[in-house]
């Protein structure tokens, strides 16, 4: 097969808050090779980054906050521009990098549908061919001709999406937008990337969702702090990146998140996993590894710097393969009041249920507009013990199931 995309030594830096006229870039460029190594105020999103993807291939993309993910899909959607090595790519490239992008607020809807496959190169038969598809898969019908300034986050997601898709790119890149959707649009989505899979076009996706991710690509890669740590199978991949990032010792201290220009209103300070029923204050509760049969609580310390409205909080538990089991919110509870500023400690007990095995604890905190830390692997757990005559099925708990016969049918 072909090569799409071609990657080789790529890099990208960003320098921190300065700013330049085009006189001082130009200075810095000539003096450039008589200078000493770069200074402290610089930041390399991405460095000496390579690799391949041929036709007809889907890859995933994982790394935490900050590993260069977005940066390496704007290059390859010709967004950003590299600052060494080259990024080359074949055929049209539909992005769907953030809600909304490509779109014009003033513009409704159906005018920007137009607008995005005419970028793409497409002639406007071609896109009116296809647009009644569009409109059917987005489910927006009745807001087509209303400005795209006016559409919540889901609406822009499902047109972008819609678009990005239907106009049948040769590669499709997309990161993270899924993330907005509801559930069956989601499903919805990764069904039409595999459709794109099979007939012969490229798939880049970046995603938080590790069981999504696995479900799609075969292959892919592993960003830690803007380099390249892995290029596999995605079930390797995903393991390894799992077990690197998770926490070594149970109730240990996790570095302060960062957020856009600053310190983001929720700092996570430990994250434990305990036998359920040991007491909070009784460290010989604490392991890492743990056995089948065991109830389990996950307890979790963290501060609230700022007492943003709408602030929720979730943990969720992944196995070792990257697929989400559990989840859940703290605005799951009706009653539940807002976080307000100061420590605070949540414990989630969980009932013996799981098979043995390696299991990772995700700790998420944001708004329904904005995230502000995401953790997928912030503790980490085992769970050992005898051979189960089912090894593959990942819980085991046994719920009622009653049968007996029914006169009544026919």
């Amino acid at each position: 097969m072909s090569t799409v995309i071609e990657v080789e030594r790529l890099g990208k830096r960003y320098r921190l808050g300065h700013r330049t006229n085009a006189r001082e870039t130009i200075m810095e460029a000539l003096a450039r090779p008589f200078r000493g190594p770069a200074d402290p105020g610089q930041l390399w999103s991405l460095r000496d980054v390579g690799f391949t993807v041929v036709e007809g291939e889907s890859i995933g993309i994982v790394g935490a906050n900050g590993a260069g993910k977005s940066t390496l899909l704007k290059i390859l959607a010709g967004i950003t521009a590299p600052t060494e090595g080259v990024a080359r790519t074949r055929g049209r490239v539909a992005p769907l990098l953030e809600v909304g992008t490509g779109f014009h607020p003033e513009l409704s809807g159906r005018e920007n549908v137009f607008l995005n496959g005419a970028v793409l190169g497409l002639s406007r038969r071609d896109i009116a061919r296809r647009f009644d598809d569009i409109v059917a898969f987005s489910g927006v019908e009745r807001f087509l001709d209303t400005p795209v300034k006016r559409y919540s986050s889901g609406m822009y997601l499902r047109l972008a999406f819609s678009v990005a898709a239907h106009l049948e790119p040769d590669v499709l890149v997309v990161d993270e937008v899924l993330a907005v959707g509801d559930a069956e649009f989601q499903e919805r989505c990764l069904g039409r990337m595999r459709e794109a899979g099979r007939a012969g076009r490229t798939v880049v996706f970046v995603s938080h969702d590790l069981g999504a991710l696995a479900r799609l690509c075969p292959r892919s890669l592993w960003l830690d702090r803007g380099r390249l740590r892995a290029d596999g199978q995605t079930e390797g991949v995903i393991r390894d990146y799992l077990a690197a990032g998770s926490v070594p010792e149970t109730a240990q201290a996790l570095p302060e998140v960062e957020t856009g220009g600053g310190r983001g209103p929720v700092r996570l300070r430990s994250v434990e996993v305990t036998r359920g029923g040991a007491d909070l204050g009784d460290a010989r509760g604490a392991a890492t590894v743990l056995l089948r049969g065991d109830a389990l609580a996950v307890r979790i310390a963290f501060d609230v710097l700022d007492a943003v409205p709408g602030l929720d909080l979730a943990v969720y538990l992944t196995d070792g393969r990257g697929v989400r089991l559990l989840d859940q919110t703290l605005s799951d509870d009706p009653g539940r009041r807002g976080l307000r500023t100061g420590p605070h400690r949540l414990v989630w007990e969980l009932p013996p249920m799981f098979n043995v095995g390696e299991f990772s604890v995700g700790v998420w905190a944001g708004t329904a507009h904005d995230e502000y830390l995401d953790l997928p692997a912030a503790g980490r757990f085992t769970l050992r013990g005898g051979d189960d005559d089912r090894p593959d099925r990942v819980v085991t708990t046994r719920f009622p199931l009653h049968v007996e016969p029914d006169d009544r049918l026919p």
